[in-house]
């Protein structure tokens, strides 16, 4: 029998027949255009970034943050113990005097180095012989390891042999201990940083120097502005957004203090150098409090979260982005 005259579920089957292939084909079709795509080419390439970003950064922060609520010595099993770290934590001394030495360190490291580095930034920026030179001098700290940079220091600040004693002893000026002495041993490292962090924060001004337009100053010149008006009402304002991200990073690295007290002081004499990042490796790394130490990241994180937070709202009042 024909199909065209013979029952009605023959021709509804072969109509299904006919949409399903054509479902086929659609996929199909999709499916070369995907594998074809540069999107697919990219996600290709990203894969290995994004495997390692959930793996190393992503992963160790969800572990850390179950682990600050156990108490683990790193090879036992951990134990749940809720929020007893954190309780321990605000009646913790030390704890309170990492962070009171590192609120000391980031406003006096962070504000003087600001302020140095826009000067030299301006400094560096006029048109003058050997200027790219010196550029490159002031940069030069940046790129230098800080493993060296900290030998280097302490060698200056020897009370013994250091040259810093040397020049003083010459001059006829009273010696001083730095390292060795509770009350000069932060100021020592703050020095060290703001000498560390100006050809950073120097580049970054430079970049934002070179982006005021030049109209500016000579329609202030017109008027009358000499340079002290020129740098106040042109230059500042327009260097506002510039500051603020110099600002924001360098906050964020101070509160992050590590290397330079681990190499030169491990947090002496008297904690008079502890930051929280050290006391955090000296709980981790050498008494075996992996609980207690994931507490110290994560109230860290909070208080640079916090910091950050208020800055972004504060910056509404003082940078000016056109």
């Amino acid at each position: 029998m024909d199909d065209s005259i013979g029952p009605v579920g023959r021709p509804t089957a072969r109509i299904g027949q006919a949409a399903q292939i054509a479902r086929q084909g659609t996929v199909r079709l999709w499916l070369s255009r995907l594998v074809n795509s540069d999107a697919v080419a990219g996600y290709v390439l990203l894969l290995p970034t994004i495997a390692g970003l959930l793996l190393f950064s992503l992963g160790p922060v969800v572990a850390s943050a179950l682990l600050s609520f156990t108490r683990w010595d790193g090879l036992s099993a951990p134990v749940w113990t809720g929020t007893e770290n954190y309780q321990l934590l605000l009646s913790d001394p030390v704890f309170w005097t990492a962070l009171r030495n590192t609120a000391l360190y980031t406003v006096g490291s962070v504000v003087p180095s600001i302020a140095l580095a826009l000067l030299l930034a301006i400094a560096v920026n006029q048109k003058i012989r050997g200027v790219v030179f010196f550029r490159t001098l002031f940069f030069l700290p940046v790129v230098s390891p800080p493993v060296a940079i900290a030998i280097l220091w302490g060698w200056l600040y020897n009370p013994q042999y250091g040259l810093i004693n040397a020049v003083l002893d010459r001059l006829g000026l009273p010696l001083g201990q730095w390292l060795a002495d509770p009350s000069t041993a932060l100021p020592s490292i703050m020095i060290l940083s703001i000498w560390n962090s100006l050809g950073y924060n120097m580049v970054l001004f430079l970049a934002g120097l070179q982006g005021i337009p030049q109209e500016m100053y000579e329609a202030a010149t017109i008027d009358g502005a000499g340079a002290w008006a020129r740098f106040r009402h042109v230059t500042l304002p327009l260097l506002s957004p510039t500051t603020f991200f110099v600002l924001v990073l360098a906050m964020i690295g101070a509160f992050q203090l590590f290397d330079y007290v681990f190499i030169m002081t491990q947090g002496g004499p008297m904690y008079s150098t502890l930051s929280i990042v050290l006391y955090i490796y000296q709980m981790a790394f050498q008494n075996f409090k992996l609980g207690y130490a994931s507490s110290l990241a994560y109230v860290l994180f909070v208080i640079i979260a916090l910091v950050t937070f208020v800055q972004f709202r504060l910056q509404r009042r003082w940078v000016h982005y056109e």
